[in-house]
């Protein structure tokens, strides 16, 4: 995990101070809690009228809220988006198991209440999810081709704003929140605004807010640079935002390099929050207006830094004629959240959410060093300001070590917030040849098996156990094939780039080759069997020849990157070519167990599933099944066929 630096200084304003300690009311506390989630509301809910509207240029005004006017209409109240409504999934996930809940518990809430409406690195962390996988693997840029998105920035606000007046703790757990979806310096944009929302109770100034912030990041981090850039351009000519989001927009999207080239970029968004908020000189609507204006994914940002200044301003400070745009509104936003997104999640009071937010800021307070007092009958807050956030201690799951006999295996059950545990082997045997050393499973072995282990976590002043199951396979066979059995050879590109494609074109394989040359994953990784505009359905396999019989017990079949139209099978199963010339279906166990169904949102990009049965013996063997065929929202995605996104496929000699 990234190092924290505490630059708070003595002189920092501060509603009330004691030493290095600030003090703030519980009425105050929940009056800026308020404004985080008022504010948030209406960047949100205002600024999806232009959601990836304005690209090539900014938009000019006057701006209109015809859409927000409309769906406020509907609910008579405000309405549930992902920028606020898995921040109050995370809300009932600190009520149920604390303030700082486990990947595990955070994956539980995730697979339980969100089952669509979801895209980029969301939708690739929930498929994660699926396949078995915890944070931090799920954000990680090996298994999710969209650990670069905006996703993280979005969602993660409350970890700020029920820390008040602790920015490193912060910087601290947004951090850890961001690496559910996102990996390197896509986290670092979420870093920034967790600690501006932290410190927004007690500093006002935005320049200062956004400096102390970035202190939080290392110096040669990309997102460190860019801050800087936005704030040379506001110093230049603080009237003139439309020269410096050119050159963000220059920079960041338009020379881009392509594995990271999109309009959802974390941190080309997360500039031009940077930017609405210099520029709108700390009024709410001038802000939202701006951040409309700069284009890209408009309402993520505008919905994080109205958010922002109602921390700042407090719930007063939230534009009525925003919040409250009928006459028969008596409270912001009629004191309804209708929840339209999310399975199971009830409407809510906002009253009662800010009141439970409130609650949970003073836990985070209390079980981070600060205190409570009683002055003159009303409730006070000493605090920590020095308080620090540590990952709880867990497991988290990644993918199994691939562990092929005779090939050198270098695999870490670590993960970035738990590598600095202590960690042993406490049960079981390895194979002969591997070794364990705090972490890391190294060396190779001939020993062909499944072997159980237990491996110990330690953080001092507590130690857990979890099983974990090692699978040693057979040399692999694939290499030795004379041909390889495919439907489609070659990706027809033509059709593929007529498609409103999320995945960057770094990620292709023209040809179907590629499925043996042992990359599973990353740039130049993923074959599509993508031919002609069609949406007839269709059966697609990739396979083997041998010249001569070859005997497996295994098939691994590695997904390549997945599209929000297709790339994955409706079903699939293993075929063995007999001696009669014909295909027989083998009956086999799969690990793990195939998607329960085609929808897109619990599909697993880069994921292994493996086929294991009786020892067969063949000159050919192919993985076999339909294509899923789904109708995609976007126009340009219509009648395109259905086909399979692969990066490997590997036969298992039988020992």
């Amino acid at each position: 995990m990234k190092r924290f630096i505490t630059i708070l200084a003595a002189a920092a304003l501060i509603l009330t101070s004691c030493g290095e300690k600030k003090v703030i009311s519980r009425a105050e506390l929940r009056d800026r809690i308020a404004g985080a989630w008022l504010g948030q509301m209406v960047g949100n809910i205002y600024g999806l009228e232009y959601e990836n509207d304005f690209i090539e240029e900014p938009g000019e005004g006057p701006f209109v809220f015809d859409k927000a006017i409309h769906k406020m209409t509907e609910v008579d109240g405000a309405f549930s988006d992902d920028d606020t409504d898995v921040e109050y999934l995370y809300l009932m996930m600190m009520e149920k198991y604390g303030v700082e809940p486990t990947y595990e518990q955070i994956r539980e809430g995730w697979m339980y209440h969100i089952r669509d409406r979801v895209w980029l690195a969301n939708r690739a962390t929930l498929g994660l999810m699926h396949y078995g996988l915890t944070p931090p693997f799920t954000g990680d840029q090996r298994f999710s081709p969209h650990w670069f998105q905006i996703d993280p920035q979005l969602i993660n606000e409350i970890w700020g704003y029920t820390a008040p007046g602790m920015p490193e703790y912060a910087a601290g757990i947004s951090d850890w929140a961001a690496r559910i979806t996102s990996d390197s310096w896509a986290t670092s944009p979420t870093v920034v605004y967790g600690a501006m929302y932290s410190e927004a109770f007690f500093e006002s100034d935005i320049e200062t807010l956004v400096k102390h912030a970035q202190s939080y990041l290392p110096k040669d981090d990309r997102f460190y640079t860019i801050i800087n850039e936005c704030l040379d351009f506001y110093h230049n000519n603080p009237d003139d935002w439309k020269t410096a989001r050119k050159y963000i927009a220059d920079k960041y999207y338009v020379n881009e390099p392509d594995e990271t080239k999109t309009i959802w970029n974390a941190d080309l968004n997360g500039a031009m929050g940077i930017l609405a908020l210099l520029y709108g000189n700390g009024d709410i609507d001038k802000t939202l207006l701006i951040g409309c204006a700069l284009g890209f994914d408009a309402d993520n940002q505008t919905a994080t830094i109205c958010g922002l200044l109602g921390v700042i301003k407090g719930a007063a400070a939230v534009p009525t004629d925003r919040s409250m745009p009928f006459d028969h509104w008596t409270k912001p936003f009629n004191d309804r959240y209708i929840n339209v997104t999310r399975y199971d999640m009830p409407d809510a009071s906002i009253e009662d959410l800010i009141d439970r937010t409130t609650e949970l800021a003073t836990k985070v307070i209390l079980a981070r060093g600060g205190k409570r007092f009683v002055k003159k009958g009303e409730e006070w807050y000493r605090i920590n300001t020095k308080a620090k956030f540590h990952a709880p201690l867990e497991f988290c799951v990644g993918p199994n070590p691939r562990i092929v006999a005779g090939e050198p295996v270098d695999y870490d059950f670590a993960c970035v917030t738990n590598r600095n545990y202590d960690w042993k082997l406490s049960g079981g045997i390895l194979p002969e040849g591997l070794s364990f050393d705090n972490g890391r499973l190294t060396g190779t072995t001939e020993e062909v098996g499944i072997f159980e282990i237990i491996l110990t976590l330690s953080d001092g002043k507590k130690e857990i156990s979890k099983k974990f199951q090692l699978t040693v396979r057979g040399r692999n066979l694939a290499p030795e094939a004379e041909e390889i059995l495919s439907l489609a050879k070659n990706t027809n590109f033509e059709v593929l780039d007529s498609c409103w494609t999320t995945v960057s074109h770094s990620f292709y394989a023209g040809n179907v080759d590629v499925i043996r040359d042992g990359v599973l994953d990353g740039p130049g990784s993923s074959f599509y069997s993508l031919e002609e505009k069609s949406i007839a359905p269709r059966q697609d396999y990739f396979g083997y020849r041998w010249a001569e019989p070859v005997t497996t017990n295994m098939v691994s079949f590695h997904y390549g990157c997945l599209e929000e139209f297709g790339g994955w099978y409706s079903n699939m199963h293993v075929e063995a070519l007999g001696t009669d010339g014909e295909w027989h279906e083998v009956q086999t166990d799969v690990t793990p167990a195939l998607p329960e169904s085609d929808a897109v949102f619990i599909q697993p990009h880069f994921a292994e599933f493996v086929f294991r049965f009786q020892p067969v013996t063949t000159t050919a063997i192919r993985v076999i099944g339909d294509d899923a065929i789904l109708v995609h929202w976007n126009k340009y995605t219509k009648n395109v066929p259905s086909f399979i996104s692969i990066t490997e496929l590997q036969v298992y000699e039988a020992k």
